[in-house]
């Protein structure tokens, strides 16, 4: 992409620019505002000796979530960063609800460590029945990974796109799964598309909500892709919006930031119960069993900002992030 000439990307971009401005429509604007004052729709089947894979579980809406699914019996398996924390979220839903709890520590800021967990999860024998990307991160300055990645874009994006990628085998084996990604109306950030020529925001200048907003999108884009992907297998792949709900998502930041969130932004937000809620829905529920490649606000269809449903883009999209990945010779 290096060797495109600044010329042609300009162009791409107006192209773009123009074909998103003319599909915007205030009718979309206004039903998300609508949306996100309606609760979720309420699962109240049980789940028992089903698996659940959740990313980030030893707190916010990971955990609630967690807890959510115990309580109707099913087992889980959390992948998380501390050991501690996972130690004791695992000791409290096996004494709370006597089901099993285990888990794998990574950091999915690391390709070696998300490809050694999505090497691990694939390899299981028991059937994983929802897997849900929760794992999250908000930087307000760029950070890059030690593979040379933006931070934000591989924690919230690439690290599911390898992990969903890894497990499809599997996943299409067991004839039924379904595959959650907590997404998030901050892809609407990116309200112009993706700088696919400056994914690590080398030429444009950063901030917290564009690389946030573009991070989600790609996740988006690639569902398309993974949807096509497994039309008629069993398996589903959907996204949501988790609600304005409180998490400890930003904590990596500095201290101007964490005491402007503590004293102003979480005294305005929710609990992560409703996402918790409406990822069980999205999970369990019956009405939910052959629905794909949609994107919820909470339990509510919703469409997504336009350059979210660029077919062309999302297989540009999923082949970069083949490359970025190294899973060619996958």
């Amino acid at each position: 992409m290096n060797n495109v000439p600044q010329t042609a990307l300009k162009t791409g971009k107006n192209k773009k620019f123009y074909k998103y401005f003319k599909e915007y429509q205030w009718s979309n604007v206004l039903a998300m505002i609508k949306n996100n004052r309606l609760d979720p729709k309420i699962c109240t089947n049980d789940f028992k000796q089903k698996l659940v894979v959740i990313t980030g579980a030893t707190s916010g809406i990971g955990y609630f979530t967690a807890l959510k699914y115990a309580s109707h019996g099913a087992d889980l398996l959390c992948v998380n960063r501390n050991v501690q924390k996972s130690e004791a979220l695992c000791r409290e839903i096996e004494r709370e609800f006597g089901v099993k709890c285990s888990y794998k520590i990574a950091d999915l800021s690391s390709l070696k460590e998300i490809f050694r967990v999505a090497e691990e999860l694939a390899a299981i024998n028991t059937p994983i029945d929802v897997l849900i990307h929760n794992a999250g991160i908000y930087l307000t300055k760029k950070e890059l990974t030690s593979d040379g990645l933006e931070k934000v874009f591989v924690v919230q994006y690439l690290s599911s796109f390898i992990i969903n990628y890894l497990l499809k085998d599997k996943l299409k084996s067991q004839g039924n799964a379904r595959i959650i990604m907590v997404n998030s109306e901050g892809h609407r950030f990116a309200a112009w598309g993706l700088r696919m020529d400056d994914l690590n925001w080398e030429r444009g200048r950063y901030s917290g909500l564009k690389s946030y907003g573009s991070a989600k999108l790609a996740q988006l884009l690639s569902m398309i892709v993974f949807d096509e992907q497994f039309q008629n297998t069993g398996v589903t792949i959907n996204a949501m919006h988790p609600g304005a709900v409180k998490t400890e998502t930003g904590q990596e930041n500095g201290p101007v930031y964490r005491w402007f969130k503590r004293n102003f932004i979480d005294k305005t937000l929710k609990s992560p119960e409703i996402s918790a809620e409406a990822l069980y829905y999205l999970g369990v529920s019956m009405e939910m069993e052959a629905v794909s490649g949609k994107f919820f606000n909470l339990t509510t269809v919703e469409e997504p900002a336009p350059p979210a449903l660029d077919k062309e883009v999302a297989c540009e999209v999923w082949e970069r992030s083949l490359d970025l990945a190294g899973l060619r010779a996958q």
